[in-house]
């Protein structure tokens, strides 16, 4: 269960992070993190969107709950006053648990990190 303090709430916090954060995604997931900006003493948070294309109530709650678990345990490597947004893509309802562990770290890694190469700048040609 993630405490109170490392939830995403606000409309606008998910937009933000949706928007003008990094992006990295895997066959279940796509994850969106805006670091936090300067040194900030609040903690980092998360939200979860699961829409109705992944599947019924049931299904929804049970990926809503997988990823909430696995969000838990990554907190600490996630940057202080940093927003992230986990969203489940429709084959998350059919992956297992150490399928949806694995396309979370994956995500996460990816977006902490950053490419592994520079995108080539574009220069009119």
């Amino acid at each position: 269960m993630l405490p109170a303090s490392n939830r995403l709430r606000r409309s606008d916090e998910f937009r933000r992070a949706v928007r003008t954060g990094r992006r990295a995604g895997r066959r279940a997931v796509v994850v969106h993190l805006l670091p936090g900006s300067g040194p900030t003493a609040e903690p980092a948070r998360v939200g979860f969107v699961v829409n109705k294309a992944v599947g019924n109530a049931v299904l929804r709650n049970r990926v809503h709950r997988r990823l909430r678990a696995l969000m838990a345990a990554q907190l600490s490597g996630l940057p202080a006053g940093s927003l992230t947004v986990v969203r489940a893509l429709p084959p998350s309802a059919a992956s297992s648990y150490d399928e949806l562990a694995d396309d979370l770290a994956g995500a996460l890694r990816r977006v902490l990190t950053g490419p592994s190469k520079p995108v080539p700048a574009n220069d009119g040609r």
